[in-house]
């Protein structure tokens, strides 16, 4: 771990728990290079370093006023008020100390070339994290070379914090400007012949087992801009066989010419041959699949080759992991109306609305809220059109492009390289874009949009809740046709708190856990109003909270994360912890939203439920008429000793299918040798089902399932439905059919009652 009171670091003395010094970039850059991975060389200006800078030229009490006069939903307010902050930065002189030792260290990296050929990178404390999207607000600057021309750049780079759209990001996304800090990355240059980037999951569908590349020729910048069509490769992860080859057109690639960038044109058929080969392709699937391995959680890298030698340029945790069912509906079904263009599916769900065409982020204005967003492609700069859009196209680029992370983050239907879209579409009026399969139709919903009406405005006697864990898409969700939220995930807003509870408790911090936590909570009940909002008290594993700053010092490194220090117990090991925890539930509730329930994970035995009742207790939260206590059900000791629960005191239960699924049948879901024996039909866990529905309705206490069965069995959820289940929870892009399945089972439940 990098020493705090530095300014300038090289990559092995630093690691993913330095993020606070060396921000999100930088400490993966570090990591990676210290776990042996091929890492081009360089140092990082650490965010200690920034701050010097604004404390020796009075520049914080400026920044504030300037902050304080933006208009955040007027683009030109926040370009002006982001060009006056660039300026002061830009203009202030850089401390004599620091900016010898960036020169110095610039020519050590050189080793016999006195001025290396550089880049300089941004790594802000607020990016690259698993909850804080959005990487690449800040500038990067290419082929930068010469003392006094890196000084420039460096502070360019500085000032690139306050470009209007990071500026916008962190109002969204509710971080204090202050707090935040800038890492620069200076690292030598790679020439690449061929880049790209590479998910060790697939990002359209989450499917685990499966590594995606994408891959052009020349420079990187053009496949993550989206200016060209990727080939795309799927390689099984277990195996690394490569599973499928879709090699596209390069028209343009970009290379280095002097000091800049230049685009050049390619050859047709170099152009439209495959950029990698079967070793080189197999060669990064195994890289990857270590990086993951190393991280415990799927990746997006950047990689880049020079001279047959594969480089890793950048990684950090995929932001978009979570269940995803893709909807698939062509224009043979007819329901759509006539299918108009064909592109690469990038983010699933379907979705229908004014086409709107723009080619520059100067034009976002024009994008009103559900409009469809139609562009040549986007970069960050079009971030705040994306958040009004319903729906993305975009002519160009692939499914690692800027377009499709950032609309997968915002959970909103995407697709990117339909051709001509921008000159096609703008005839168009009412468009319908299916993220899930890359169609595109004309018209809204016709016979589809008829039924979902329908469905909108009935209720069922079985409640269909959601599955939740991020605030972005919250006040779009609440609109749907959900009775609540019957799992409302911690895990997502304590990864962006980004500190470990512990290190906070000691640092004196601990009321900036509670008011952080409470205004995530706060945001999902507001948006639900009455409905319920059951959260899940946080049950991150040992291996997730090494993940946050300062996180090794507190966490063991256990074997098997999955059956060790998690759940209540650790609750009751880390009482202070948890206590912090529930004064945040405390202060939403007293704040007027009695809509906010617990839901209690991984209880073992009712010794524990016990223990942690009194825990919470003691903090002044009472079971009420308006405050139920529910108990995930997810262990076999839940369902074997659910009677004894119940006697304990609980309001209701809530079936965790994949975790019961895996721990009943002994086999683990994300094990490509095993996957198959994963089964929620299978007669031993059906058993287990029905007894906790039937049980609980015995008791009197309401029963929910909320994995992920709902969605892929109509026969599990109308045998449950049967035996009184009172809800059932699912992800949002199944609400409506879902809502549609039930209907008809309680209809049917009915009639056969009635015969």
């Amino acid at each position: 771990m990098a020493n705090a009171a530095q300014f300038l670091v090289w990559f092995k003395q630093v690691g993913k728990e330095d993020i606070p010094l060396v921000g999100g970039k930088g400490a993966n850059l570090g990591e990676i290079s210290n776990a042996g991975f091929n890492v081009p060389p360089g140092f990082i200006i650490t965010s200690k370093a920034y701050f010097k800078l604004v404390k020796e030229n009075n520049l914080e009490a400026k920044i504030k006023h300037l902050l304080s006069t933006v208009n955040f939903d007027n683009q030109k307010s926040l370009e002006q008020v982001s060009k006056n902050i660039k300026k002061i930065i830009s203009d202030s002189p850089v401390p004599q100390e620091l900016a010898s030792e960036i020169v110095k260290n610039y020519r050590k990296l050189g080793g016999s070339i006195n001025e290396p050929l550089v880049a300089v990178r941004s790594s802000a404390t607020t990016e690259d994290l698993k909850s804080a999207s959005f990487a690449g607000q800040q500038e990067t600057f290419l082929n930068v070379q010469g003392d006094a021309v890196l000084i420039e750049k460096v502070k360019e780079a500085w000032a690139s914090l306050y470009g209007a759209r990071a500026i916008f990001y962190r109002h969204s996304q509710g971080f204090e400007n202050k707090t935040i800090g800038i890492a620069l990355v200076v690292q030598k240059m790679i020439e690449s012949e061929k880049s790209g980037v590479m998910f060790t999951i697939d990002p359209l569908t989450n499917d685990k087992k499966m590594i995606v590349i994408e891959a052009i020729l020349g420079l990187g910048e053009m496949i993550v801009q989206g200016e060209e069509k990727p080939d795309r490769y799927e390689v099984n992860k277990e195996t690394l066989q490569v599973l499928s080859k879709n090699v596209s057109l390069q028209n343009f690639l970009l290379e280095r010419k002097g000091s800049t960038n230049k685009k050049i044109k390619v050859s047709k058929s170099k152009g439209q041959s495959q950029k990698l080969s079967e070793n080189e392709i197999v060669g990064l699937a195994r890289v990857g699949k270590l990086i993951e391995k190393h991280y415990y959680f799927p990746q997006d890298i950047e990689w880049a080759i020079e001279k047959g030698k594969t480089y890793i340029v950048q990684t950090r945790a995929v932001t978009t992991v979570n269940n995803v069912k893709v909807q698939n509906i062509n224009s043979q079904n007819n329901k759509l109306g006539k299918l108009i263009l064909i592109g690469d599916p990038a983010s699933p769900g379907i979705s229908s609305g004014l086409a709107k065409v723009i080619h520059a982020a100067s034009e976002m204005d024009k994008i009103q809220s559900g409009d469809i967003l139609v562009a040549p492609q986007t970069n960050p700069d079009f971030v705040p059109a994306m958040k009004r859009a319903s729906a993305i196209v975009t002519d160009s680029g692939g499914r690692t492009s800027h377009a499709a992370i950032v609309s997968r983050e915002l959970g909103i239907p995407a697709v990117v390289g339909a051709e001509n879209a921008t000159s096609l579409l703008r005839h168009e009026k009412i468009i319908t874009v299916n993220g899930g399969s890359g169609e595109i139709f004309r018209g809204g919903f016709t016979q589809q949009h008829k039924d979902i009406t329908e469905f909108t405005q009935i209720k069922t006697a079985t409640k269909v809740y959601v599955n939740l864990a991020e605030p972005e898409a919250v006040d779009r969700i609440s609109n749907l046709n959900v009775d609540g939220v019957g799992l409302l995930r911690a895990e997502f807003m304590m990864a962006e708190i980004g500190t470990h509870p512990k290190k906070m408790i000691k640092d004196g911090k601990s009321h900036l856990f509670v008011e952080k936590l409470s205004e995530g909570l706060t945001k999902f009940c507001q948006a639900f109003d009455t409905r319920p909002v059951v959260y899940r008290t946080s049950d991150f594993k040992t291996n997730e909270y090494r993940n946050l700053v300062g996180g090794r010092d507190y966490e063991p490194i256990e074997e098997n994360p999955m059956l060790g220090f998690r759940g209540v117990y650790r609750y009751i090991q880390d009482k202070e912890v948890f206590e912090l925890e529930l004064k945040a539930i405390k202060k939403v509730r007293e704040k007027g939203f009695t809509n906010l329930w617990v839901m209690l994970p991984f209880v073992r035995t009712v010794e524990e439920m016990i223990k942690v009742k009194k825990i919470i207790d003691n903090t002044g939260l009472k079971r009420s008429h308006n405050f139920k206590l529910w108990m995930m059900v997810e262990i076999p000791s839940n369902v074997i000793m659910l009677d004894r629960f119940i006697d304990v005191g609980i309001d209701g239960v809530s079936i965790g299918s994949n975790d019961l699924t895996m721990l009943i049948l002994g086999t683990d879901r994300d094990n490509s040798e095993l996957a198959h024996e994963f089964n929620e039909m299978n007669p031993a866990v059906l058993w287990a089902f029905e007894h906790v529905v039937r049980t609980a309705h015995k008791r009197g206490i309401t029963s929910s399932i909320c994995g992920q069965a709902v969605s892929s069995y109509s026969e599990l959820v109308k045998r449950l439905i049967k035996l009184g289940i009172t809800s059932v929870s699912v992800s949002p892009d199944v609400i409506d059919s879902t809502r549609k399945l039930i209907l008809q089972l309680e209809k049917e439940v009915l009639r056969n009652g009635q015969n």
